[in-house]
């Protein structure tokens, strides 16, 4: 091997232990400088950013803040400044407000949200109405701080029908409002090492590929978990990925020591939710060998899988739920998402095992917030500690995310008929085949698929296409990355390593969800060429 050629391996090894998303950025600043040389667009296929966005409770949102602003000023209007809106007969304003701007956009969505809350929920329309205008305004503290009451109620039953495939007899479930899926996951893991239920050095379960974060965190100094990977190794008869965890893998769940299990489900990046089988032999382990499981399920990628379940829904007993509306209606910039927790949990039964010297050191942590601190529950535990406790009465997500929230929820609940899921799914599905039509290759026949990503395993590729002599070439001769830095150098693409999410050593992500159609079919051709530089390289080898 040539010095110059054991330099560049040795560069690109350097990459591989540190996290894909740094890691990136390297790859970014290589493809700008292609980029610069050449034509060629950068295509950033890295992040999962989404390029559509739900337009239309988007509208109503803002349609909503005109009659804010006009209800505040019909309080005190002084120039600049304004008052706080009156609840006293604002519904029948609103009504007004509605006929006399029939053209604004999003005002029909609001004025049929109104309804929604009035006739499915029960709401009274002055109150209903109130807590969208007050909550829009943004001029109050969260009440409760958990989150506001009606749309709590809202976007419960939007969980339910995207999580709990409608069942509802699922819940009922506690929410609480937070900044995404990542702050969820900060105050979950919080609330359980300060409440004892999770303990430093304590046996963990991550079901892999995962998230990046979601690996890392549990071996910060805090809490050094012992991390056991649940390894999703399923293949197909005739030797492809599926992405599913075979019965030995699901097996592990079975140690009581386990305490806890992290997912996310539908994955990330393999994209694929949890087969029901698997899932049937996780409800068993639960009930007959580890019935104290906690789990904790993100399930961002749900609505893009036809007849979702979540463990939330199987499991409710065992399972906090996490949801982020960042993919679904193109929401990252809001930071919004959401911590469900059933009203009869193992976490709040667990709280009650504790020994009596852990239980008095928890009173003196929240005796400040009630009289009766033993009975505290472990959703409220988690909305004080995510203020530190002693700012608890300035908890909670802002108001006018809450608002932004409840109008996209109920804008799916109004959705009878799908469109808009339809049209999100129909967009990964696109984008997936393109790709794979430029790659040459047919599309993966995955069950339970949302497409949303894509991972491309080269190792899996080598043996199907060519055999063991070729597979042993390119681990012999090339790092893993290689295929990044050269899509990155020579094609200004840039694509994650599938090893930093603790999927196979040689596989890469694509995300499908954030570059248009066009660039999928180009990244396919690009990756072709790659493709064909290795196997090239391999013949001359054999010369």
């Amino acid at each position: 091997m040539s010095p110059d050629l054991m330099q560049r391996r040795n560069m690109q090894r350097s990459y591989e232990q540190i996290s894909p998303f740094e890691f990136k950025n390297k790859l970014i600043s290589l493809a700008k400088g292609k980029e610069k040389k050449s034509t060629r667009i950068l295509l950033d296929a890295g992040r999962g950013n989404p390029n559509w966005i739900a337009a239309t409770p988007r509208e109503a949102f803002f349609a909503l803040g005109q009659f804010a602003v006009q209800e505040s000023r019909r309080v005190w209007n002084e120039r600049d400044l304004a008052g706080k809106p009156g609840r006293k007969g604002m519904a029948e304003r609103f009504d007004a407000f509605v006929k006399a701007n029939p053209d604004i956009p999003g005002v029909k969505l609001l004025k049929d949200i109104t309804k929604y809350g009035v006739k499915s929920q029960g709401f009274r329309a002055d109150e209903w109405i109130y807590e969208l205008v007050d909550g829009i305004i943004g001029d109050n503290y969260p009440e409760p701080d958990r989150m506001l009451v009606r749309i709590e109620k809202v976007v419960h039953d939007f969980l339910i029908q995207e999580l709990c495939g409608n069942d509802p007899g699922c819940g009922p479930f506690d929410i609480f409002a937070v900044e995404g899926a990542t702050a969820a996951m900060c105050y979950i893991f919080d609330t359980l090492l300060e409440n004892y239920l999770l303990n430093r050095g304590d046996k963990v379960a991550i079901m892999v590929p995962v998230f990046p974060p979601y690996l890392e965190i549990p071996h910060l100094h805090r809490y050094n978990f012992d991390v056991v990977e649940i390894k999703a190794t399923g293949v197909d008869e005739t030797g492809m990925h599926t992405w599913q965890y075979p019965h030995s893998e699901i097996e592990k769940l079975s140690d009581p020591s386990i305490k806890a299990l992290f997912l996310v489900n539908p994955s990330n990046p393999p994209s694929v939710a949890m087969a029901p089988e698997s899932v049937r032999q996780l409800i068993d382990i639960v009930k007959y060998c580890n019935p104290d499981l906690m789990i904790i399920s993100d399930d961002v990628y749900s609505t893009f899988v036809d007849d979702y379940r979540s463990l939330l829904a199987d499991l409710p007993y065992n399972t906090v739920g996490v949801y982020s509306f960042s993919k679904y209606f193109g929401v990252t910039g809001w930071r919004l998402g959401t911590i469900a927790v059933h009203q009869h949990n193992v976490f709040d039964h667990l709280l009650k095992q504790l020994p009596d010297d852990k239980i008095q050191i928890l009173r003196q942590r929240y005796e400040s917030l009630t009289q009766h601190p033993d009975e505290l529950r472990f959703i409220d535990r988690m909305v004080a500690d995510s203020r530190q406790v002693a700012l608890n009465h300035t908890a909670g997500l802002s108001t006018p995310q809450q608002v932004q929230m409840a109008l996209f929820c109920a804008f799916a609940l109004l959705d009878e008929e799908n469109q808009y899921k339809t049209l999100t799914k129909e967009i990964c599905h696109r984008r997936m085949r393109l790709l794979y039509e430029g790659l040459g290759l047919p599309k993966p026949n995955l069950p339970y698929d949302a497409d949303y990503y894509t991972e491309f395993d080269l190792e899996e590729w080598a043996k199907q296409n060519y055999g063991k002599e070729f597979t042993d070439f390119l681990q012999k001769n090339y790092e893993p990355v290689d295929i990044l830095f050269r899509l990155a150098e020579k094609s200004s693409i840039v694509l994650l390593n599938g090893e930093g999410f603790h999927g196979p050593t040689w596989s890469i992500r694509v995300s499908l969800a954030n570059l248009d159609d066009d660039a999928y079919a180009q990244i396919g051709h690009e990756l072709k060429r790659v493709l064909e530089e290795y196997t090239n390289e391999w013949q001359q080898s054999k010369e």
